[in-house]
């Protein structure tokens, strides 16, 4: 008969799972990696994972929605640090860019995989709402602010991705010296404040 394990055992175990599967899923692909694998990899037995998640994409679920609340907590930090809506806007695009790429494995799987049924795992819609918001709370200061005109979700979905088309690119092994997502990055969102801003860019 299993042991009864405490709610803080079960929270670990459930993390260790989440933490091996991420690594898996980035090495072997979606498809390749299996639940027997992922027992190996935590040294449980073939069922042993069964237990905390019913299947692959309930755990894949899980591992999406732990990267857009790091990613969504990354990215408040960073504008609950800066002073201005213009230092906090750029505080949350270097966020962005140091997270992708300092987790590319989580990255991927948050932006480059098609989950069909995402929609049954409140969790993961939780967290990726609570990382879209992210993207668009600064530019709707800084419209608050009449520094910046148009829609906030429009344009944080052109900064979006252009700079999601940078780190891809870098994640790709695409960029070769001088160019990097870092510098690309920086010349793609100055190119659009000046196209979108009210006044002149400042504290570039």
């Amino acid at each position: 008969m299993p042991r009864t394990l405490s709610a803080e055992a079960v929270a670990e175990f459930r993390e260790r799972l989440i933490d091996a599967a991420e690594r898996l899923f980035a090495e072997r692909g979606l498809e390749a990696m299996t639940m027997r694998e992922l027992a190996a990899e935590v040294g449980v037995s073939p069922m042993t994972p069964y237990r905390y998640f019913v299947d692959k994409d309930a755990i894949l679920a899980a591992v999406r929605a732990r990267a857009f609340n790091r990613h969504a907590e990354a990215l408040e930090a960073a504008m609950a640090s800066a002073g201005t809506p213009i230092e906090r806007s750029q505080a949350v695009g270097a966020a962005y860019l140091r997270f992708a790429l300092a987790h590319p494995a989580a990255y991927k799987l948050m932006f480059d995989v098609d989950q069909p049924n995402a929609g049954a795992y409140p969790e993961l819609v939780a967290a990726a709402m609570r990382s879209r918001a992210t993207m668009t709370a600064h530019l709707k200061a800084m419209i608050g602010a009449g520094l910046l005109t148009g829609d906030a979700d429009q344009i944080g979905h052109m900064f979006w991705s252009a700079i999601h088309g940078a780190i891809q690119l870098q994640l790709a092994g695409m960029l070769t010296p001088p160019f990097d997502a870092e510098g690309l990055s920086a010349a793609l969102v100055r190119t659009l404040w000046a196209g979108l801003m009210v006044g002149p860019p400042t504290g570039d």
